[in-house]
């Protein structure tokens, strides 16, 4: 084959394929129009899909390579150009160009431009009147392209002018496009509307138009109106309140309303309109509502002002009576009468009174005033007596601002004296006696004075001197006393002055038992040996033990120390019985044993170690007893329910 067409051959089997692969692709734009139309401001979406090739390019430009003005996302197949907000440079034919391998393709839309946001706004030269001319402008603002507006007025279902701005503009601009009628109105006009009809023409000759419109009613006068406002010139408002301010109009039909400050300071308040009637809430009422009010009514062309004055002032509770603490009689007191919440302070007046008599009285003028409210009290000291209970504190508070109306300018609370008298002359009777057998009844009755009646509380003083609450009765029994129940009972009378405290020793007595008599280190000793003969009296208050030996005239009472007696070197003489005697005011308990002494063979003194050892021995053992008894009988006094040594208390 000649080189030449070679060549040729080649080229066309190339081209085949790019034709070839062209085919294959396809390339969708959304929306799915040639032309859109966006106004000025919105936000405007073109999307490019390629369909048939895996991994295509996409891009953006304008015919006539602008920039672009928007953002480009790429998503796969996908591309988005994305314009917000819309503006007078985005008016372009966009192209999307797709590129797979060796093949590209293009797609166009064109973006055109509108603006038409508002409705039309009508006005008037001046309020309608029967006879008197009046131009109406109906204009509508913000316009583009403003070649396409029409403009329409009309009276009712009556046409009063049509226009059209066919003249292009000269350059890209949102513009204001307006329509001027002059009429005079007639009684017929009364009530009838006015309605301004806008159509802008931006779509094919097929496609509707897009229209806007505003209505106007017409007010027409032919007469003289009066405004009044209430609840009249002046007001007198108490902070927190609800002040509603209403502004009245009497033979106008439509009247317009307008309210503000003398000083033109912020409302801060709610307008509403009811047909005639305007009304200013000022909720709640604060220091920033003390001001001078205007209403403002326009009927046609008629102006009238009605203005009335708001002053504030604050007295919302009755005093407060408080005590620095409970009346005691004969102990100072602090009263303090508080006045909260007040405005203007320095017109208060507090007065204090006992009964029908001033004890002191207060007036604030001196204080600095200022827009706030305070709290404002008087305080004195005295001191209360049991002849001031029943009398009555009397706190009263005024605040006389004769130039203001407001109900009450005076408030007053009351607190009735009831005076305190701390506890005294507390008794204890005791029935009957603090000193008793074992199982007998005794009844303990406490009494105390004082206002209020005192309060009644015995408690068992233990061991380590706390109190142990057991009874808040006046009267305190022991139907069957047990010796546990010995002990020191405190009686207390308490009221809210104070406390006053009496005791009282019971003692429970037990006849002697469980005695023990025993001879240390036998009831059998031999001549010359150390013998302890001693008396223990267990489980029984202190008694009174008594050692005596039998003689032929009857028994002779030993010189005992703590129940214990001694024989020192025992002689034949010393044998014989002995007897320990335990007795108290209940009753008393003998024992007794036989102490045998026997000789030793020769009548020499006699003295061996073994003597010296049993000796020292015995001196140890006596004094070892000696505390056995001391303790025995301590522990006796000193239990856990046991009492004392007082055995009569006088109460």
């Amino acid at each position: 084959m000649p080189k030449k067409m070679f060549v040729i051959f080649g080229v066309s089997n190339i081209l085949w394929m790019v034709f070839a692969v062209s085919q294959a692709i396809k390339v969708d734009m959304f929306p799915d129009e040639s032309k859109i139309f966006a106004q000025i401001g919105d936000s405007v979406s073109l999307t490019c899909s390629a369909t048939g090739c895996e991994s295509p390019s996409l891009s953006w430009r304008t015919q006539m390579d602008s920039p672009l003005n928007g953002k480009v996302r790429n998503e796969g197949t996908t591309s988005t150009l994305i314009m917000d907000p819309v503006s007078f440079e985005d008016e372009h034919q966009y192209l999307c160009t797709v590129i797979c391998g060796a093949a590209k393709l293009e797609k166009a839309i064109q973006v055109e431009i509108y603006s038409f946001s508002k409705d039309p706004e009508i006005h008037l030269s001046s309020p309608p009147e029967v006879g008197k001319p009046v131009t109406v402008t109906c204009s509508v603002p913000d316009v583009y392209p403003f070649e396409r507006l029409e403009i329409e007025l009309l009276k009712g279902n009556h046409p009063m002018k049509v226009q059209d701005f066919l003249e292009p503009s000269e350059k890209k601009a949102q513009e204001t496009k307006s329509l001027d009628v002059t009429f005079s109105p007639t009684d017929e006009d009364i009530g009838t509307a006015l309605v301004c009809q806008a159509t802008l023409h931006i779509y094919d000759d097929d496609s509707p138009p897009k229209v806007r419109k505003t209505t106007k009613e017409l007010e027409v006068y032919k007469k003289m109106f009066t405004v009044e406002i209430s609840p009249g010139p002046q007001i007198a408002a108490q902070v927190g309140d609800s002040v509603m301010l209403t502004c009245d109009v009497r033979d106008c039909e439509s009247p317009s309303f307008s309210w503000r400050t003398q000083i033109d300071s912020p409302l801060n308040g709610k307008v509403r309109r009811e047909g005639s009637k305007s009304t200013l809430t000022l909720s709640p009422v604060s220091f920033e509502n003390e001001h001078f009010y205007l209403c403002t009514v326009i009927c046609g062309q008629k102006k009238l002002e009605k203005g009335i004055q708001v002053e504030l002032y604050s007295f919302p509770s009755d005093p407060e009576i408080e005590m620095s603490g409970p009346l005691v009689n004969g102990n100072p007191v602090t009263v303090s009468c508080k006045v909260p919440n007040v405005y203007p302070s320095d017109r208060l007046e507090i007065e204090l009174f006992k009964g029908e008599s001033i004890m002191m009285n207060k007036i604030f003028l001196e204080d600095v005033s200022k827009k706030a409210l305070e709290t404002k009290s008087l305080e004195m000291t005295f001191i209360p007596t049991v002849e001031d209970t029943g009398n009555v504190l009397v706190c009263l508070a005024q605040l006389p601002i004769d130039e203001m109306e407001f109900e009450p300018k005076q408030r007053q609370s009351t607190q009735t004296l009831y005076v305190n008298v701390a506890p005294r002359d507390t008794t204890i009777l005791v029935s009957p006696s603090s000193i008793l057998e074992e199982g007998s009844s005794v009844n303990m009755t406490c009494s105390s004075n004082g206002l209020p009646a005192p309060k009644i509380l015995w408690s068992r003083q233990l061991s380590n001197g706390d109190l142990q609450p057991i009874s808040e009765n006046a009267t305190l029994s022991f139907m069957s006393t047990k010796m546990e129940d010995s002990g020191i009972y405190v009686c207390e009378g308490i009221n809210q002055a104070g406390i006053s405290r009496k005791e009282v020793n019971l003692t429970i007595q037990v006849a002697p038992k469980d005695i023990q008599l025993t001879a240390f280190p036998s009831e059998r000793v031999k001549e010359g040996d150390t013998v302890i003969i001693s008396c223990i009296c267990g489980n029984v208050p202190p008694t009174l033990i008594i050692l005596k030996k039998k003689a032929e005239t009857g028994y002779i009472v030993l010189k005992s120390t703590g129940g214990a007696y001694t024989i020192h070197r025992a002689q034949l003489e010393d044998a014989g019985v002995y007897q320990c005697e335990s007795k108290n005011e209940v009753g008393s308990q003998l024992r007794s044993l036989t102490l045998d002494v026997k000789g030793r063979e020769s009548n020499k003194d006699y003295f061996s170690p073994e003597f010296l050892v049993l000796y020292c021995a015995s001196a140890l053992i006596l004094t070892a007893i000696g505390m056995i008894i001391y303790f025995a009988r301590k522990a006796n006094m000193t239990g856990s329910y046991s009492l004392v040594e007082a055995q009569r208390t006088k109460v």
